[in-house]
């Protein structure tokens, strides 16, 4: 294993205090338990610390608040100057990042290095310039008697609650846009996977964001992510997760009345008329159902192409998938990596077990011998449409390819799921790919491409895949209040519509 690129990096030096970030300083947690961070490729344990109780969540959301005036107050520029340093910062730690999250994901450090790290990137500094463009109508006389104008101000203390699939890139998601529109923010990582996120805190610190604006504590669900969804301080609460605990997370808010930012589960379908470039698509469907192991709420994972390329592409993707190298993330031949871990790697392996009593595993469909979670690229047809294979979100790198006749029938079984997160149309026709792109309820439709985001471009689904957009101006705007101000122009005592009230007196 060649860790050159780490930079000397040593987790266990690295936080020694723990894994709570609150108030610009590394600190244990106070739940009593212990917790490990695991490296999937190996089954080793790499660090271990305390996880974070109740009262680091009061801590964090107290350094928050007291952290919100002074944040809050600053202008917009001092706050894109300092987000403009940060994006500086974590560009110069780039190769310490990639190491990181390649360790505790198990992601190859070609992903991590190429996608997740300068992903990042750009999106800190496009939230750095995002920060000086707040959107509202033009001040006017709408009333005629008033000028009206329209303030966009902070939520005040956000909490949110990250995912292990994409630690690194998750924390940007929540944190950039809270910060940039003057909020102090509370970020709880998954327990697996909080390195990152760490560093991602102390890199904003480094770069002159005050101590407060960003807190990171790490704890269960259960215990430090109910307590802070809760916490009658957090004013907005975003969280990336399953459909099923984002319910939880709904409910919890709903009692304290916040606002609430949902990005759940998805079930993208991959919809291949009989007109597409076959071979782009085959690649894009290996792309698209692979990428990070699978484990991209995005991921193609249904494919329905019409019958007379059903054959050919099922062929196609079968041999792609077995040529696909699974091994050592930190080799740089290393296509797929494990996945998170040995708990999710036995979750997807009973998804294709139990689906051999009624479809076909063309490839795959099997653990290497390896200490390590690794599962193979798995291809299955001869599913049902209402199987569970085709219906539930996996998680993995499985593949189900159906075929379909009609155009009609095509996108009705591409709408035939819960979720409505991502979808991605294969065509050449621009009548075709119209309309796919206005039938399909997703908040995303890709055309002959899948899986590819901007920092530009809002992300985020439809039905029980959630509400609200990461990334872009759609997504700043979620972490503001709108405020109406108008003002009397007339400096008339008593108004025409005093009337209403006062009668003829």
């Amino acid at each position: 294993m060649d860790l050159s690129a780490n930079g000397g990096f040593d987790v266990r030096e690295r936080f020694a205090e723990g894994a709570q970030y609150v108030g610009g300083t590394l600190r244990g947690g106070t739940s009593g338990r212990l917790h490990p961070v695991v490296d999937p490729a190996t089954g080793e344990s790499v660090y271990s610390y305390e996880l974070a109780g109740t009262a680091d969540v009061d801590a964090a959301v107290a350094a928050a608040a007291r952290a919100l005036p002074g944040w809050a107050g600053a202008t917009p520029g001092e706050r894109s100057d300092a987000m403009h340093r940060f994006a500086a910062v974590l560009s110069g730690r780039a190769a310490e990042f990639a190491y990181a999250e390649s360790l505790q994901c198990g992601k190859p450090l070609r992903l991590t290095t190429e996608f997740d790290v300068p992903g990042t990137v750009d999106n800190t500094a496009f939230f750095a310039g995002a920060a000086r463009h707040l959107e509202g109508r033009a001040a006017g006389e709408y009333s005629g008697d008033h000028t009206s104008y329209v303030r966009r101000e902070p939520v005040g203390i956000v909490g949110s609650i990250a995912p292990w699939n994409y630690p690194l890139q998750m924390a940007a998601w929540k944190v950039l846009p809270a910060i940039a529109a003057g909020n102090t923010i509370v970020l709880k990582p998954a327990e697996l996977t909080p390195l990152t996120s760490l560093m991602f805190a102390q890199a904003a610190a480094e770069a002159g964001i005050p101590a407060g604006v960003v807190n990171v504590v790490t704890g269960a669900g259960k215990e430090a992510g109910e307590h802070l969804v809760g916490h009658p301080d957090v004013a907005m609460t975003s969280f990336t997760g399953s459909t099923a605990v984002g319910r939880r997370v709904a409910e919890i808010a709903t009692a304290t009345v916040k606002r609430l930012h949902l990005e759940l589960g998805g079930k993208a379908p991959f919809v291949v008329f009989d007109d597409a470039d076959l071979e782009a698509a085959v690649h894009g469907a290996v792309a698209g159902a692979l990428i990070n192991t699978g484990q991209d709420c995005t991921a193609a994972t249904r494919a329905y192409v019409q019958r007379p390329l059903y054959d050919a592409f099922v062929a196609g993707v079968a041999d792609l998938f077995s040529g696909l190298r699974v091994g050592d993330p930190f080799d740089a031949k290393t296509d797929l990596g494990p996945l998170i871990s040995h708990t999710q790697r036995d979750r997807v392996a009973g998804f294709v077990e139990r689906a051999r009593s009624y479809a076909t595993i063309v490839t795959g469909g099997e653990a290497p011998a390896s200490p390590g979670a690794f599962y193979r690229p798995t291809l299955v047809t001869g599913a049902a449409q209402d199987s569970e294979i085709v219906q539930s979100e996996i998680f993995g790198p499985v593949l189900v390819v159906l075929p379909f006749d009609g155009d009609d029938e095509g996108l009705a079984l591409a709408n035939d799921t819960p979720y409505g997160l991502a979808a991605s149309a294969w065509t050449r026709d621009v009548f075709r790919a119209g309309r796919a792109t206005r039938e399909i309820k997703a908040g995303c439709v890709w055309v002959n491409d899948h899986i590819p985001i901007i920092s530009e471009m809002p992300h985020g689904g439809y039905k029980a895949s959630g509400y609200g957009k990461d990334m872009s101006a759609y997504s700043l705007e979620e972490y503001t209040q709108v405020k109406h101000v108008m003002y009397d122009n007339t400096a008339v005592a008593r108004k025409s519509w005093h009337r209403t009230i006062f009668g003829d007196r």
